[in-house]
């Protein structure tokens, strides 16, 4: 299925002078319909260096998603909206065409702002930033990643930081700083610090019939479960009605008995294909970078394919990132609301007692699937940035050792679109047997919704 997008633009008066403010500890209100201050017109935009800064700290943000204690799927995504808020700020001062996210995301009233007349290195601003905001972010992580962290903000900054001291240190403090107000505002949406608390054991899970159970992991308490009271970074995010499942029914002429029915049918008879399918879009913590981790690797892809310079980059790691983040906490909303039982609980109580899905049932209810939703919405947003036929090639997993328990290979698979991507990551749960058409379904149309919202944020500078 293929579609193209119409980036919303909105009439919205250019803002004329500048504060001047130590880029260090001074803070700029930005209200919703203004511009970020510009820096005084320089040759080098954020656009001028290449995509190498972003692209080096997003296999960093990626490498501590895989190695942190606690990256359960909804911790890691909120990771990648504030590393990539944090990049795309750090740079929009120096990208002509774009615009500040303060004053358009919930409670972001307040950002650093440059300091008039000067020059900055946005190579540098950007190398302290992530570096910043991911010190925050993985608190937790070991001895070595920190000093992994460490070692490539001097890396980085020893390579770009040229003859001028007194620039490169400036665009250091600026970034620096723009990440500490980035974090400090992360610590208000309910999720910080999330990987102390993946499986509360206040939490008690629901008896009503058709709810979730304890699967074959054994897990009492299910994931997260309050995960879906975080605050959104759209407030648009927040206001979407909830999705209604099918009413729950063991009768065999129900539709709630024919979705379970179909996931079951399908899962004893798999084809090679569908295995291999099925493992490549799994994304297991702790094994793997996590699912929005594949999103985020996606939209890596999508830069390195298409050559674009650090202004972009930064702008489709911020886009992603918001897109993952609210896809699960707007779907997670929807998980506790319904606490809707897996497969593996409705076949084994009406269809077959000792059927075990191919996939793991996850630990957390299944509707909606969260696959689903945080891959839609992230291929909406990458849609709007690189176009509705962008061809590529996923190689996420490439190098993994083959699943011998399922004997299938980890192969790099092609795609003519993104949502063709999110289509088959979705698919991908059903051929598992862990999540049923409906789950996937409604998940694909909630963050389609998600996507859009984010396009329609004021990202672009009207010219």
């Amino acid at each position: 299925m293929f579609f193209s997008l119409r980036r919303v633009r909105l009439n919205i008066p250019i803002r004329h002078g500048f504060i001047a403010l130590l880029a260090v500890t001074a803070l700029q209100a930005c209200r919703p319909n203004e511009d970020q201050t510009a820096v005084t017109p320089q040759a080098n935009t954020a656009d001028s260096y290449s995509n190498d800064v972003a692209l080096q700290w997003s296999s960093m943000h990626l490498k501590l998603v895989r190695n942190s204690p606690g990256q359960t799927p909804p911790v890691a995504s909120r990771t990648f909206s504030y590393a990539g808020l944090a990049m795309y700020e750090s740079l929009v001062a120096g990208m002509p065409g774009n615009q500040s996210m303060a004053g358009q995301l919930q409670g972001l009233a307040t950002l650093p702002t440059v300091q008039s007349g000067q020059t900055y290195n946005w190579a540098i601003s950007a190398n302290a930033a992530e570096a910043e905001i991911l010190r925050g972010l993985f608190a937790n992580t070991t001895a070595a990643y920190k000093t992994k962290i460490d070692s490539l903000e001097t890396v980085i900054f020893n390579q770009y930081k040229g003859t001028d001291a007194v620039a490169s240190n400036r665009s250091a403090a600026y970034g620096k700083s723009v990440a500490q107000a980035i974090f400090e505002w992360s610590k208000t949406d309910g999720g910080h610090e999330g990987y102390n608390r993946n499986f509360p054991a206040d939490f008690v899970p629901s008896t009503e019939p058709g709810t979730w159970r304890p699967t074959e992991n054994g897990r009492a308490i299910p994931m997260q479960p309050y995960w879906g009271k975080n605050r959104t970074m759209l407030a648009s995010t927040a206001a979407m009605p909830m999705p209604v499942p099918l009413p729950i029914s063991t009768q065999v002429t129900s539709p709630y008995f024919a979705q379970y029915l179909e996931v079951y049918a399908k899962n004893i008879n798999l084809s090679q294909a569908e295995k291999e399918t099925s493992i490549w879009w799994a994304d297991d913590p702790s094994e793997t970078f996590t699912p929005p981790g594949h999103s985020y690797n996606l939209a890596r892809i999508a830069i390195q394919t298409d050559k674009v310079g650090l202004g972009k980059a930064a702008e489709t790691f911020a886009r992603v990132g918001i897109a993952v983040t609210d896809a699960f906490i707007a779907c997670w909303k929807c998980k506790y609301v319904y606490n809707n039982e897996r497969p593996y609980t409705f076949v084994r109580r009406a269809i077959d007692p000792n059927w075990v899905p191919f996939w793991p049932a996850p630990p957390f209810p299944g509707f909606a699937s969260g696959h689903s939703t945080q891959s839609a919405a992230a291929a909406i947003v990458l849609t709007d940035l690189y176009g509705s036929a962008f061809a590529f090639t996923d190689d996420s997993h490439v190098g993994r050792v083959r699943d011998t328990k399922r004997n299938a290979d980890f192969k790099a698979r092609s795609f003519r679109s993104f949502w063709e991507a999110a289509e088959e990551s979705g698919y991908s749960r059903f051929l598992g047997g862990i999540h049923t058409r409906q789950d996937n379904e409604v998940g694909l149309k909630e963050g389609r919704t998600i996507g859009q919202n984010i396009n329609a944020l004021r990202w672009k500078r009207i010219q």
